[in-house]
């Protein structure tokens, strides 16, 4: 009895401090499944924003092409959508459709062509046949016979460089023109990807 109330009394003489009752503070609880919740949410809104930038940057881009160089594939004023993510991963292949930047001047609007020649592969057009190292190009997009411009005498591509047709040969400015000529990897901006909807009849679709 005496050791019970003798211990009751140490305790509370612990509990005044200067003559006021000192209360020990609580410690406060972590809600960790409310903190959990909380950081769920602000990685979802970073993750969509970077997702929806992403997209944009990669895929978003739109233009018009300029002129009737691309028919009947694209119509003048008819919009496309670029991927600007495959070059990055890839190379462009011959038959894709390009849109870049002639001469690298941004200043320009963009010009959209297909490529027909590669690096290293050397390119002349004779009697209005376009000829790929000395062999005629049997998957030639125009049956027309076209101007061979610069391409009179042979051009060896460079490392980086690439020959590009209008398929509308006859009413394209394209590499065959000294103002364009060949065109650098550096210039490309990306691959036309989607055409968008010309008219009731035809509406969005991969360009081919």
């Amino acid at each position: 009895m005496f050791y019970t109330v003798h211990m009751a009394i140490r305790r509370k003489s612990h509990d005044y401090r200067g003559g006021r009752l000192h209360v020990e503070p609580q410690r406060k609880k972590v809600n960790f499944g409310r903190l959990y919740e909380v950081l769920t949410w602000v990685f979802g809104v970073l993750l969509s924003a970077f997702l929806g930038a992403f997209l944009v940057y990669a895929f978003g881009i739109r233009t018009s092409v300029i002129g009737p160089s691309m028919e009947p594939v694209l119509s003048a004023g008819q919009e496309i959508l670029l991927d600007r993510i495959i070059y990055q991963f890839s190379s462009p292949d011959r038959g894709d459709v390009v849109v870049f930047h002639p001469n690298g001047n941004e200043n320009t609007h963009l010009y959209v062509k297909r490529v027909i020649a590669l690096p290293g592969e050397t390119v002349q057009i004779k009697q209005g046949r376009l000829y790929i190292n000395g062999v005629q190009f049997a998957q030639d997009y125009s049956r027309e016979l076209m101007e061979p411009g610069i391409a009179e005498n042979a051009i060896t591509l460079g490392v980086e460089d690439y020959f590009v047709l209008g398929d509308n040969r006859a009413e394209s400015e394209d590499s065959r023109s000294a103002d364009i000529g060949v065109v650098t990897r550096s210039m490309i901006e990306g691959k036309a990807w989607l055409h968008l909807e010309r008219d009731e009849e035809e509406g969005i679709g991969r360009i081919k």
